[in-house]
């Protein structure tokens, strides 16, 4: 049972005071008044000035970086003169388990949170923060370099007034960046879905709802995950992890990547050199002893729709703050239940609980975690450090705006950061209204199936979101059982794997799925505290899972 509902925290009416934009140029959300003392307490800020005249070229500070002419730090200050974004390097806090005194800095440019670093110094703190973001940075900004202008075009800076944090809108090189981002990820994943719904036209049908996980490299974009889907099974809770509870669309490409992930494991931990140059991992160099994805390589995200539950707020909605109307709309920001696709909000009425039937977190309220918590999950945990998408688009299908997606996902959860242990953050991905690749709707016949595909794959599988079973037309099927590769199960059967390949005798002694799960530790931690932190809020008690669910071994 859920308690009854408090005050929000965060109120709609105070979000909704927050200038609102629309489009690939949507600005990024920065912390409230209420956080801004922490978020001046020891950060460095871009400010224009025309005492300073940087290289023309953003090229020319590269390249001195790669030649080790020019440290991190300085590096990002010229960027952010030349290309005109907002660079902050901010003091953080630590809380994991690290002996010592520890400074711990990120680098936040335009909203974007990189990865914390660490030094028993502040000085050492801020390099290490700056040697951390470049890698993810410095792809970002490839399409800018040919469109600037010569040196001698130049005029210096002006000494303009630096505008608030919460006045700032993106420049037009941001603009510039964040439309050719748009456009590549758009190509990408349509020219995957046209490719697989060639091969299988029968299910094309189920293409309205896709959600998909795309890769930037230094080779390109790459769609790498891909899902379909509006269920939750009907069937009661598994005991031997071999039912897949929730079909949402995100939530199966959400697994589809974890698959993806786990491939890139094992090429890693593989002794052929060949393949260990493939993975998308290398060592990291935080000193954690866990991987990282490789420099310059980096996670955005693709949803054909907006998920069902808080992001589908009524787009229209200005409402007075102590209204009736008022208390309807903080209600609907709330974490939300679903039930058979049907979704209910934590304090509703209208859900009944005593029912036996399989209740998940709403799609929406998964993304929010993932964003806190990483998309790696619990067990890929033990060996990669926190994974975050930087880019969220969103396919134009029955919305106008992407408000409701950006209080749900962002704000919702601002000021969360310092509570977390080392290498979690609550990282601001930068969310767009684009073109949808696939129209929406679907045959009556086809409600239930959910598609799931991840780069490697030699055929999409078909699943009936309601039986939480594959079909028996699915081009791809496991086995006579009809166990989903999306399972927990077939998860479980991965971790092991990789755990074997990496030596970790202690993984391998686990006598469950939920055991392995547990002795994620920082992960469990970040998770408390972000549940907490909800609760606190006002925003509703977090759906505890029952263990028998867990409690299964291979």
């Amino acid at each position: 049972m859920f308690p009854t509902r408090g005050s929000h925290g965060v109120s709609f009416a105070q979000m909704e005071n927050e200038p609102q934009t629309s489009g690939l140029a949507d600005s990024y959300k920065h912390p409230p008044t209420s956080n801004r003392q922490f978020a001046q307490r020891g950060k460095s800020t871009y400010k224009r000035s025309n005492a300073f005249k940087p290289p023309a070229s953003p090229q020319i500070v590269i390249d001195k970086y790669t030649q080790g002419e020019m440290d991190a730090v300085s590096v990002l200050h010229q960027l952010a003169q030349i290309l005109q974004f907002h660079l902050e390097i901010k003091e953080t806090v630590t809380t994991g388990n690290i002996a010592g005194l520890y400074f711990a800095f990120c680098v936040v440019v335009d909203g974007v949170e990189y990865k914390t670093g660490m030094g028993t110094t502040k000085k050492a703190a801020r390099l290490k923060a700056a040697q951390f973001a470049l890698p993810d940075l410095l792809p970002t900004l490839e399409d800018l370099k040919s469109s600037l202008p010569e040196a001698s075009d130049v005029p210096p800076p002006l000494p303009v007034k630096e505008p608030s944090i919460s006045n700032l809108r993106p420049c037009r090189a941001i603009h510039e960046r964040t439309s050719s981002i748009g456009h590549q990820i758009l190509h990408a994943v349509r020219d995957q879905l046209t490719k697989l719904m060639n091969s299988h036209p029968e299910f094309s049908t189920c293409a309205g709802s896709t959600a998909a996980f795309i890769i930037q490299t230094s080779g390109g974009w790459e769609v790498v995950a891909l899902g379909t889907g509006n269920f939750n099974t009907k069937q009661s809770t598994s005991s031997n992890g071999r039912i897949v509870h929730d079909s949402h669309a995100v939530v199966n490409a959400r697994r589809s990547l974890m698959r993806f992930l786990y491939r890139h494991l094992l090429m890693f931990f593989n002794e052929t050199d060949d393949l260990k140059e493939k993975s998308v991992f290398q060592r990291s160099g935080s000193g954690s002893g866990l991987l990282s994805l490789k420099d310059g390589v980096t996670l955005h995200l693709y949803v054909n729709q907006l998920p069902k539950g808080a992001t589908q707020i009524p787009s229209k909605l200005r409402l007075n703050p102590l209204s009736i109307a008022a208390w309807q709309v903080n209600n609907e920001i709330s974490l939300h239940l679903s039930v058979e696709g049907k979704v209910f909000s934590v304090f509703s009425w209208a859900f009944d609980n005593s029912a036996s039937k399989v209740v998940s977190m709403s799609a929406t309220d998964k993304l929010t975690q993932w964003q806190v918590l990483g998309y790696q999950g619990a067990l890929l945990s033990h060996f990669i450090e926190p994974i975050y998408v930087q880019n969220i688009l969103v396919g134009d299908i029955g919305c106008s705006d992407v408000r409701g997606m950006k209080i749900s996902v962002s704000q919702r959860v601002e000021g969360i950061t310092p509570q977390l242990p080392t290498f979690y953050c609550m990282m601001t991905p930068h969310i767009s209204l684009v073109p949808a690749v696939a129209a929406g709707g679907a045959a009556e016949c086809r409600l239930s199936y959910a598609l799931n595909w991840s780069e490697g794959d030699c055929s999409l599988e078909v699943v009936d979101g309601l039986e939480g079973k594959t079909i028996e037309e699915s081009p791809f099927k496991s086995g006579p059982a009809l166990a989903s590769r999306l399972c927990k199960a077939a998860m479980l059967h991965r971790f092991k794997l990789v755990a074997k390949d990496a030596q970790r005798e202690d993984l391998l002694a686990t006598i469950s799925y939920r055991e392995a799960k547990r002795m994620a530790k920082p992960y469990q931690e970040a998770k408390n505290v972000l549940r907490a932190y909800l609760q606190q809020q006002g925003f509703g008690a977090w759906l505890v899972k029952l263990s028998v669910r867990e409690n299964f071994n291979m």
